[in-house]
């Protein structure tokens, strides 16, 4: 499947956040890139055009492409509940974000290729689907042949697990256990959701 591959630095400097993790590149040059960029920081951009800029930070965040963007949205706007809290709680539960989280790997775009090399397992089972939707009680967790893995090894010591009310990590059988999906307020990510779902409802 498609992934943006580009310049990472330039998207974070689009947004103006460490989407990606942290950046160097960002903290010298904390503007926009192009020949206008500080200019453009001074435009007022138009309502459609933050909440464009909202769906599209998410989007890069998690490493979701158009389509399946709006498949989880249609997904979300179905469901019980604020449609916008939701939505990032469908993306909190890929089995990709979950690795990440749980310091598997350094970054979601690691995470993926992790998954889809089958180097994890759900429940016991190894699954190669990066999209994979985890339910409450499901536990994730590093395949045996896969345990010694270099890239797993240094991530868990460089990028240890942060503590998520919606984790629970088992330091000795390498796996982590997918409680619930989260509260709005214990996801981390600083996206304003309300201004993806009124982008939607146009």
């Amino acid at each position: 499947m498609a992934r943006y591959r580009g310049p990472k630095s330039k998207i974070a400097r689009k947004f103006g956040e460490p989407i990606f993790g942290p950046d160097k590149v960002l903290e010298k040059k904390n503007y926009p890139p192009g020949f206008h960029g500080l200019a453009s920081r001074r435009r007022k951009k138009s309502e459609y055009g933050l909440q464009l800029k909202e769906k599209q930070k998410a989007k890069y965040t998690y490493g979701v492409l158009e389509k399946q963007f709006a498949r989880l949205f249609s997904k979300a706007s179905a469901s019980k509940g604020i449609t916008g809290e939701v939505l990032l709680q469908l993306l909190e539960a890929r089995l990709d974000n979950v690795v990440f989280r749980l310091g598997l790997a350094r970054s979601r775009a690691a995470a993926r290729q992790l998954v889809s090399h089958k180097h994890i397992t759900v429940n016991g089972e190894i699954v190669n689907i990066p999209s994979y939707q985890l339910r409450a009680g499901d536990v994730v967790g590093v395949r045996e042949k896969s345990k010694s893995l270099e890239i797993i090894a240094d991530s868990m010591t460089s990028h240890r697990y942060n503590k998520y009310a919606w984790l629970e990590w088992d330091d000795a059988a390498m796996s982590g256990k997918f409680l619930n999906r989260p509260e709005r307020e214990e996801i981390p990510e600083n996206i304003k959701e309300q201004l993806i779902v009124e982008l939607y409802s146009k």
